[in-house]
This record gives structure tokens, sequence and C-alpha cells, in this order.
């Protein structure tokens, strides 16, 4: 590997061990422009927290080198690693060690403006505005009307950000989809919805609606009031990430996530005799009263 681009939290001091790392950079690569990385580039090294991985995968769409995370934050979801493991890390891509995982991005096609996310697109009203009111449209026709303070369409690399906060799904980035997420719903229909890549997707902004911002990723890209309709693509494969085969996607979201068993039904995938006790305890619990 000739070329190793490095994108560095911009507020953040690394201190020495990312300066270890640079050290490492400047003896297997070359310096580079940002202009320049796109073509030249092998790798793109994230070193931040989730949003600077987003804004890696957004300099990666539609290029031929994957993005490695690594975690300088407090969550680093996105993160296939930490600093300490960074080094073996770039050995192992050096050696071709690794995977690459696809993911997917969503495209929103306001007027003549494409807006582009790895995590989701959410039109969220103004604090002290009126509510979103927004119908959605699947497969070219009609299919329900939300209430709500936002409304999020997630790709599945999102699903674990705003849309799980308010409700949605975990899913797979083998998934390719797109998950809409209503956000503090106030209309009857309350519950989100998981649409093909190959379905059309399309919103229209009500009448009753008040104007919202449209946020791409966490960030501010346009506003839209009623009577805007927008339409929504999604593109598998439009970015890829580094896999060293370390964990999978399921354990870093119940490490991340902080998922815990209930207090009722402990988690134990062990030998029948085990379940079967585990079962025994939940048929003598006190039935709930009426």
């Amino acid at each position: 590997m000739h070329v190793v681009g490095l994108m560095l939290h911009p507020e953040r001091d690394c201190g020495g061990a990312v300066a270890s790392v640079l050290d490492w950079a400047d003896q297997r690569g070359i310096q580079v422009s940002p202009q320049e990385m796109r073509e030249r580039a092998d790798l793109l090294v994230s070193m931040g927290g989730d949003g600077t991985v987003l804004r890696a995968l957004r300099l990666a769409d539609r290029q031929r080198f994957p993005v490695l995370g690594v975690n300088l934050g407090k969550l680093g979801f996105l993160a296939e690693v930490d600093v300490p493991d960074l080094p073996d890390a770039l050995s192992a891509i050096d050696g071709h060690s690794y995977t690459t995982e696809p993911r997917l991005a969503v495209d929103a096609m306001i007027g003549d403006r494409v807006i582009t996310a790895f995590n989701d697109i959410a039109f969220v009203r103004f604090p002290g505005h009126k509510t979103a009111a927004v119908a959605l449209r699947t497969a070219g026709q009609p299919f329900v009307s939300y209430a709500a303070d936002a409304i999020v369409v997630a790709t599945p690399t999102g699903s674990t950000a705003y849309s799980f906060s308010a409700g949605g799904p975990i899913v797979s980035p083998a998934v390719e989809c797109l998950v809409v997420t209503p956000v503090a719903p106030h209309s009857a229909y309350n519950r989100g919805l998981v649409v093909a890549t190959g379905d059309q997707l399309g919103l229209e902004i009500l009448p009753s609606s008040g104007r919202l911002a449209v946020e791409a990723d966490g960030i501010a890209a346009a506003e839209v009031g009623p009577k805007d309709r927008i339409e929504l693509a999604s593109r598998p494969g439009a970015a890829r990430v580094v896999r060293l085969g370390m964990t999978t996607f399921y354990q870093r979201a119940r490490r991340k996530l902080r998922l815990t068993d209930s207090a009722e039904i402990p988690a134990t995938f062990g030998d029948e005799e085990e379940i079967v006790e585990h079962v025994t305890a939940i048929r003598d619990l006190p039935a709930r009263p009426p």
C-alpha cells in the first residue's frame, strides 16, 4: 500500500499516539492535498468519533479506497479499532489480512439539489414552529401520513443513531434498505417502515406542516416547507469500511449500545439443562395484576 490518507478530528488534541501513526504514514506514504486524495489514496484512516467516520465515508463515496475508523471519541460505534491497535491494524492491511464491508448511502433530491448521507436524512421541525406533517409515498403509491417532531430516513448504518433513539430497529449493515422512523409522533399511526432499495420512496410536506430543517448526518443542509416534494433513493455499496474480523456487527452493537438482558429472562446460551432451569424460573414468576 503506497498512499494512506489521514482524516483527523478537527478539534481534538490527538497527542503522542496519533503522532506515532503520522510518523508511520510519513515513512510509508505520500502527503497529498485533499483534491489529490480521491485519486491517489489506497486507504483513508479516520481518527475521531462517529462524525469523523461519516465525513470520511462521504469523501470515499464512489471511490476505490476503503475507510478505516479509529476511535478517539466516547462511543465510536462506526470505528473498527482504538488508537493503541492502529499500528497492528495498518500492518494487517498492508499484508492484505482484512476484508471490506460495503455501506449504503441515501440521496435526497430536493429541487435541483442532491443531498447525500450515510447515516440518515432527517426532516426536523424548528423549535416553536408547527409540527412536521409529512405524507409518505412508497412504490409510487400513497402509504401513510405522519405528524411528528421529525421524520428520519436512515440507512442500516444510521439505524443505531437518531432512528434508534426514536424507537427504530437495529438493522445489520448487510441488509440493503431504508428505515423511516417518526420522532415523537402525534398521529394515530406511529410505527416506522422498512423500505427495500428497489422501492421508490417519496415525501410530501403537507399544507398543515411548518417549515422543516433538512439534516444530513446531523448537519443542516436545506429547508423545506408545505407542498415541497422530496425523492429519496438508496445507493448500495456507495463506500466501503475496513473490517479486521475482530468483532461482528452484533457484538459491536451490544457493547456500544450497552444492551442488557431482561432481569426476568437471563440470556444464557448454555446446555439444555440451563435452558430448562430458566424456563422453569419464568413459569414461577407472579402473574401481572389485571
